[in-house]
């Protein structure tokens, strides 16, 4: 070693020394006399024992953890030894490992007794047994020996115990001059610091490295040199940065930190390591630095990480576990109370599992587990939950829900995809699925019952056939089962054509001409008669099946109005009526739409799509694109029942509104003196400074008729001229000016 590498490892020996707490003042007391005061009146570390018997056997279980010790007396450059009664070395410091050539942990439990020499060995256990029995600290001078035919060398050993503890302390300092001690103690520091199997690092103010052993930079695949004045937060990833930042200002403070952070090595693998802390200050009491001993729990951390995993995950189908289920379920139900919403529990059976298992083998069987698995996950968002209860017993966890025909929905889509057959090795399985839903709030306030009227409901869904859901409730169930034949008995109508398109004029009430008019659908039930959409859309629109019903309208809308155009020489509009299901569609529809008006020939203002208010608060990338297809159509777009929900004017302004439809509930009272009409002109002139036309909706008497004209509205619909009428009559009535009803 050259000077500089010389006085450079001496200056990180004083700063070691420093940074360690009760280490200070070596330079005045004997290395002994300094770890006794340093120590203090009770150990920093207590054992217990396995059996009691005080011979050691059955092992040494730790009352408190061992950091402290290591903070503390590490990096000590004196003997630090913790003793049992029967002198078993518990712990010992770095420098006490190498006196006695023992690894540090002692795996073979050698007693320190066993390193004295023979003739000594009445006054050693003489000086343990004082240890033992009071709390004077105890000194005593003798010669130690490292095994059979070695010289041995003199020592002198300061122990201090408890009256009644099951260990003591010792600190071993070797019988030579001050100086000379100091200065071999100095050169054994040293080498311990550069051999030690702990990483050292020191940073400076600034929080750059200024010293590293050679093991701290093993540890992350970097040479000494490459790491020497880099900023620790080099090898560190954002996580650890963060919590680099917030423990700064308290090293600078003077607070030792014990911390586990997250470490990049040089070839980008990740290294997890516990750094234990100390401030350095100089001896204006300024700080200067840290001083860190970093022990490296990758493979610890590793391995609870598995563990955790293990316990909340299930090994098959890596979904959730119940145990995982329950603490998301609770969570999740905690939640919705809070948010005043409703959750869906979900309990699926795997319908003829066994049958498949039995025939085809528990390879096949587990198999078909994990298809499942991935077929139920398909069919839920990212924020459900899905786990595995066991066997064939899948749960599902939707929470946020604010109509209960979701769950429905959701259920359906389930059975359906577990219907499809599975291909097992060179066989094919078919399965069914059994489902239970249970509600919170209305079916249980806790998890474990709602659990368990959700694994009640997915057993009545089994005794009514199986490949079916059923709810907890009876009334629910019945209610449920409404909807299942309202859903059935969509599909005939669309397959047997029993729709119908009605329309009611929109009166220009500048000229009184009729220009326009709204399709209103309606639906010819065989049984039931003429149905209005109210009855029928919400199922429509939980089924999907209003994606074949909005094609049919938009089409026949789209024909009406071409021959209406024919019949009366003039341009003349049809609005349609747009659900939000629609909007999230797939594209191609609109793309077909804007097809097959261009083979009519019509002109495409010559339809206006009405949306709802509840659309524009819907940023999402399907809402925003259809609405811009719209306009790169050619096609209008009217806000319908404005007023009821939550529109602003950067709204109306970012989506290019053409109508603006003032809701029905601020006409019906409209008078001279009332707060309604105010709105209603307040309304009209803001749509008019954004070049909009407003329709009233609603109008059903003169008077309000007057009020709307006198108010500037363009346009007026409602009983005052005429209910929603069959085409032909429409077609009469549009020939001529519009008259009162």
């Amino acid at each position: 070693m050259d000077k500089d590498q010389h006085a450079r490892t001496a200056e990180q020996a004083t700063a070691i020394r420093t940074a360690v707490p009760g280490l200070a003042g070596l330079d005045q007391l004997l290395p002994g006399e300094a770890m006794l005061a340093a120590m203090g009146g009770t150990p920093p570390v207590e054992y217990r024992h396995g059996n009691g018997n005080g011979n050691g056997d059955g092992g040494v279980a730790f009352v408190r953890e061992q950091d402290y010790f290591n903070d503390l007396y590490l990096l000590a450059p004196v003997g630090y030894f913790v003793l049992a009664s029967d002198t078993t070395v518990l712990q010992m410091n770095l420098v006490g490992a190498d006196l006695l050539g023992l690894p540090r942990n002692n795996p073979e439990r050698i007693p320190f007794r066993q390193f004295i020499a023979q003739r000594f060995m009445a006054d050693f256990d003489g000086f343990v047994n004082a240890c033992l029995a009071g709390d004077e600290p105890q000194r005593l001078s003798l010669q130690m020996t490292r095994g059979r035919g070695d010289r041995g060398f003199a020592v002198t050993l300061l122990g201090s115990g408890a009256a009644g503890a099951a260990q003591f302390r010792v600190v071993l300092e070797l019988a030579e001059g001050k100086l000379a001690a100091l200065e071999k103690s100095e050169e054994r520091f040293r080498r311990i610091v550069h051999s030690a199997e702990e990483g050292i690092w020191e940073i400076d103010a600034s929080a750059r490295t200024s010293f590293v052993n050679p093991k701290m930079a093993a540890m992350l695949g970097y040479t000494i040199e490459e790491m020497l004045e880099q900023p620790l937060v080099a090898f560190m990833d954002e996580e650890g940065r963060s919590l680099l930042e917030r423990n700064i200002a308290r090293r600078q403070q003077g607070i030792a930190e014990r911390h586990e952070f997250k470490f990049m090595r040089k070839n980008g693998t990740e290294m997890w390591a516990t750094l234990a802390t100390n401030p350095i200050f100089d001896g204006d009491g300024s700080y200067i630095g840290a001083l860190a001993l970093v022990s490296d729990i990758t493979e610890r951390k590793q391995s609870a990480e598995l563990i955790w995993h293990q316990a909340n995950y299930d090994t098959l189908t890596a979904l959730p576990n119940r145990n995982m289920f329950q603490d998301r379920l609770s969570q999740e139900m905690k939640k919705a109370r809070r948010d005043g919403l409703f959750l869906a529990l979900l309990f699926i059976d795997l319908d003829q599992f066994k049958e498949i298992n039995d025939r085809l083998g528990h390879e096949m069987g587990d198999a078909l587990l994990v298809e499942a698995a991935s077929r139920i996950a398909s069919c839920v968002r990212a924020s459900d939950t899905l786990a595995r209860l066991g066997g064939d017993e899948f749960v599902v966890i939707l929470p946020g829900l604010d109509h209960v025909t979701s769950a429905e929905r959701v259920a359906q889509q389930i059975i359906a995809s577990l219907n499809r057959p599975f291909l097992l090795g060179g066989s094919t399985g078919s399965v069914s699925a059994s489902v239970g839903i249970a509600l919170h709030p209305s079916d249980a306030s806790d998890p474990e019952h709602l659990l368990r009227n959700a694994d009640q409901a997915m057993y009545a869904a089994k005794n009514a056939g199986r490949n079916r859901y059923s709810y907890f409730t009876p009334d629910m169930q019945a209610a449920s089962q409404r909807r299942m034949r309202l859903t059935r008995d969509l599909q005939m109508a669309v397959a047997n054509d029993q729709f119908e398109l009605h329309y009611q004029p929109i009166v220009n009430l500048h000229n009184g001409t009729i220009e326009r008019a709204e399709a209103l659908l309606r639906w010819r039930h065989p049984e039931r008669g003429m149905l209005n959409p109210a009855e029928f859309i919400g199922s429509a629109e939980a089924s999907g099946i209003i994606l074949e019903i909005g094609d049919w309208v938009f089409r026949n809308a789209a024909d009406q109005a071409k021959r209406w155009q024919e019949e009366l020489g003039r341009p003349f509009q049809i609005s349609v009526n747009q659900s939000p299901v629609q909007f999230r569609s797939d594209p191609h529809v609109f793309e077909e739409w804007m097809q097959y008006v261009e083979r009519l020939q019509l002109a495409p203002r010559s339809i206006v799509i009405e949306i709802t208010e509840r659309l524009l608060l819907d940023h999402s990338g399907p809402v925003m694109e259809r609405l811009r297809q719209f306009k790169s159509m050619g096609l209008q777009v009217a806000l319908d029942d404005f007023g009821t929900g939550h529109s602003v004017l950067a709204h109306l302004k970012k989506f290019d509104i053409d109508y603006l439809k003032i809701d029905r509930s601020f006409v019906m009272d409209l008078a001279g003196d009332s707060g309604d009409l105010a709105l209603c002109e307040g309304i009209i002139v803001m749509a008019h400074k954004l070049g909009l036309k407003v329709v009233a909706e609603g109008v059903e008497t003169p008077t309000q008729l007057d009020l709307l004209k006198a108010a500037g509205c363009d346009y007026a619909q409602g009983y005052v001229y005429a209910h929603p009428m069959p085409p032909a009559q429409m077609s009469a009535m549009a020939r001529g000016p519009a008259r009162l009803a």
